[in-house]
């Protein structure tokens, strides 16, 4: 009987979608009990990404699926802990499970904007996340995240830097060590030099995942991250124009040589809905992200809207899921994290070699 049940519950696993991820429940679930007590069975499910944000909604929708294993009443038990998706993880002051670049071909097309909110995203899930601005020339997050301007990190042992604290992320940028006024005229290798500091010198504490805000473009930079720090995955942001969807398959094709995983593509400006008429308009074209996702298999994970409301919120230090996390706008950026998040549970559980230890109690 108790075979019997274990077998049905990894079955039931191994059919069903995760609601949230999109991924089947046993790539990114974990079997940690099954107990059967009278008419209720408790089965004890440990996710590889954070639930806090929809452990209720996962409860309700998975429940159903385990009403044929004998019992008339259900208990869900769900748990996660997050894990490194690469063998390889970051040597350095800090401890980061899983780095995430999000890039894109050419500026302008709002990728620091999708990075703090994917980050900010992530934090409302439970999630302990930092987010590192690479844009060494155009560093934009202090900003974005409200810290006051003259903001500078703190040094620990004289050779690392503390991450500075916003909106429940680490966060570190060179935006902290320089004024606004201040040029950075420097040649790529002194730039890439630079990002190397930030990233191996600053003593994460305890992340889950490290959000990159990458530079726009192909070059230095984005060589040195991808080939000298243990990227996870990257999700490239662009708009439909068919400009845009150039510079980012040359995005997605350096990720492809450099073995770094493309998780999914997020399309910006998708459309404009006029806020007086509400009259709905493709300004930079339609469907082009759907286009560059079937060309290179990997999913459009959002499609986001031309909208003052971004902008505004962003401009302001409170990005849109700090400002409005309930609102139409920030639960596109939830599902779009919750993909992400999804995918390197995927890729986590994919590495493991150790089966989970299962107990299974039969009252």
């Amino acid at each position: 009987m108790n075979t019997q049940l274990h077998d049905m519950v990894n079955r039931i696993l191994g059919s069903q979608p995760d609601p949230v991820s999109g991924q089947l429940l046993a790539d990114v679930a974990e079997l940690t009990g099954v107990a059967v007590s009278g008419n209720v069975v408790q089965v004890s499910l440990k996710f590889g990404y954070p639930v806090d944000g929809v452990r209720a909604a996962l409860e309700q929708q998975l429940a159903p699926l385990f009403t044929g294993l004998g019992a008339q009443t259900v208990e869900l038990r769900l748990g996660w802990q997050v894990k490194p998706a690469q063998a390889k993880t970051l040597e350095g002051a800090g401890v980061v499970r899983n780095i995430i670049a999000v890039a894109s071909g050419k500026g302008g097309v709002g990728k620091s904007t999708t990075a703090v909110n994917l980050a900010l995203a992530l934090v409302a899930d439970g999630a302990r996340v930092g987010i590192l601005d690479a844009d060494i020339y155009g560093p934009s997050q202090p900003l974005m995240l409200g810290v006051p301007d003259g903001t500078r990190p703190g040094v620990r042992d004289q050779n690392s830097f503390l991450p500075v604290p916003a909106l429940g992320l680490q966060s570190m940028s060179m935006g902290y060590l320089v004024t606004e006024q201040t040029p950075m005229a420097w040649r790529g290798p002194m730039a890439s030099g630079a990002l190397q500091q930030l990233i191996k010198q600053t003593a994460w504490d305890d992340l889950d995942y490290l959000v990159v805000d990458m530079p726009p473009g192909t070059g230095d930079i984005q060589l040195t991250l991808a080939q000298q720090v243990p990227v996870s995955g990257a999700v490239t942001v662009t708009t439909p124009q068919d400009i845009a969807l150039l510079d980012a398959k040359k995005g997605v094709e350096m990720f492809r040589k450099v073995n770094v995983p493309v998780l999914g593509i997020v399309e910006n400006m998708a459309i404009h809905i006029c806020s007086n008429c509400g009259h709905q308009e493709h300004i930079f074209g339609h469907g082009g992200g759907e286009r560059m996702a079937k060309e290179y298999g990997v999913p459009v994970m959002g499609s986001l809207p031309l909208s003052l409301s971004i902008r505004e919120q962003v401009d302001s230090g409170k990005p849109t899921v700090a400002a409005d996390p309930e609102g139409e706008i920030a639960t596109i950026y939830r599902r779009i994290a919750r993909q992400a998040a999804g995918q390197l549970a995927k890729m986590a559980r994919g590495a493991g070699s150790a089966f989970p230890k299962i107990s299974i109690v039969n009252d």
